[in-house]
């Protein structure tokens, strides 16, 4: 090699287009350089949007309990499969010693309160049996015998729950064990056994006792960004990558898109939801982070060359085509489809042809 040669660079860049060698060739003292070219082949592109969110049940609850107390036991505990109607834990009622005073009171006031009823019920009857009362009148009676009676019972059951934690009504027993409402999974468990219970009313949101889910249909969560939600449509096919499980590849569809959008970091993002339809024997669970990859369009057996061999002008787009060892042609071309890295060429160019790499910059 002579003094004044310099070194041959050689770059080999493999992808999804097929090996493509660069080549830059210097000659001594020249400073001029000659670049190669890539043909011009039949491949795919893909347009994709990305979402970011994990994997999530479709049905998921929050058991609470309608009865305040402590949790006296646990039948079940995370990752166990339940079915519906299945014993999760007992609430063992706690009263305060002025709850069980008033319910006690409560029943001897209703007693008193019906004995008078009976006896007025009693006078009256003799009383239309000599025609000085009226029939109406003694009906009355009568019903609020009937009403004070019922609300004897409601006194007594109430204090059975407080004091017992069970009581029969009719036929049907009513305890304190929270049953499960669905069929499936215990996700987790949010207290322990000794833990007080606030009950679910109208007025408070109560004490989450455990989370539940059917894991047999799946959702992804996830986000967009607002520069990719316009082209989106409820349907499309979804390449869904899960970080636990790197090797595992999830199809999906697009089933909800947000008509509203939300600030986070400086950006809008829209949320969307995406029907996860894994492969029998894969194994989600829920939380899992993933992406999903929305396909937008695709096209198969189409002319292709990189995008960055393209001179996007005002004019149009314009290519260098070797035409031979020592000659080339400035091209105008009609360009389709891009995947960012890729360009469809619809008129301009034929299968085969090499179009020239721009020129590398001299590292001095």
């Amino acid at each position: 090699m002579s003094r004044g040669a310099k070194v041959v660079v050689g770059t080999i860049v493999v992808g999804g287009l097929g090996a493509s060698v660069f080549a830059v060739l210097a000659a001594a003292g020249s400073g001029e350089t000659e670049v190669d070219a890539v043909a011009v082949e039949r491949g795919e592109i893909v347009d994709r949007a990305l979402a970011v969110g994990r994997i999530e049940p479709l049905v998921e609850v929050s058991v609470k309990s309608q009865l305040a107390g402590v949790v006296r036991r646990m039948f079940k505990e995370p990752g166990q499969y339940v079915r519906q109607g299945e014993p999760l834990l007992e609430v063992q009622p706690n009263p305060t010693p002025i709850e069980l005073v008033e319910a006690r009171r409560n029943i001897e006031l209703r007693e008193i309160e019906l004995q008078q009823l009976e006896r007025r019920r009693d006078r009256l009857a003799a009383l239309r049996d000599q025609d000085l009362a009226s029939q109406e009148q003694f009906e009355d009676a009568e019903y609020s015998l009937s009403e004070v009676s019922l609300q004897l019972q409601i006194a007594r059951e109430r204090l059975a729950l407080l004091s017992e934690g069970r009581v029969t009504i009719g036929d049907e027993a009513v305890e304190t064990v929270i049953q499960s409402p669905i069929q499936g999974f215990i996700l987790e468990k949010m207290v322990e056994i000794g833990d007080p219970v606030v009950p679910l009313t109208t007025f408070q949101e109560g004490t989450v006792l455990m989370t539940m889910a059917e894991m047999d249909e799946l959702l992804f969560r996830g986000t967009v960004d607002e520069i990719d939600v316009g082209r989106l449509a409820e349907g499309m096919p979804v390449e869904v990558t899960i970080g636990a499980l790197p090797d595992t590849r999830v199809e999906g569809r697009l089933t909800r898109i947000s008509l509203t959008g939300r600030d986070e970091e400086n950006a809008t993002i829209f949320p969307v939801e995406i029907a996860v339809l894994p492969e029998e024997g894969t194994l989600l669970r829920a939380g899992y982070s993933a992406n999903a990859q929305v396909i937008i369009e695709r096209r198969s057996d189409i002319l292709i060359i990189p995008e960055r061999v393209v001179r996007f002008e005002e004019e149009g787009a314009f290519v260098t085509v070797r035409l031979g060892p020592d000659e080339t042609e400035e091209r105008e071309i009609r360009t389709g489809l891009s995947d960012g890295i890729s360009v469809e060429v619809l008129d301009g160019l034929t299968e085969g042809e090499r179009v020239m790499e721009p020129p590398r910059r001299e590292i001095t």
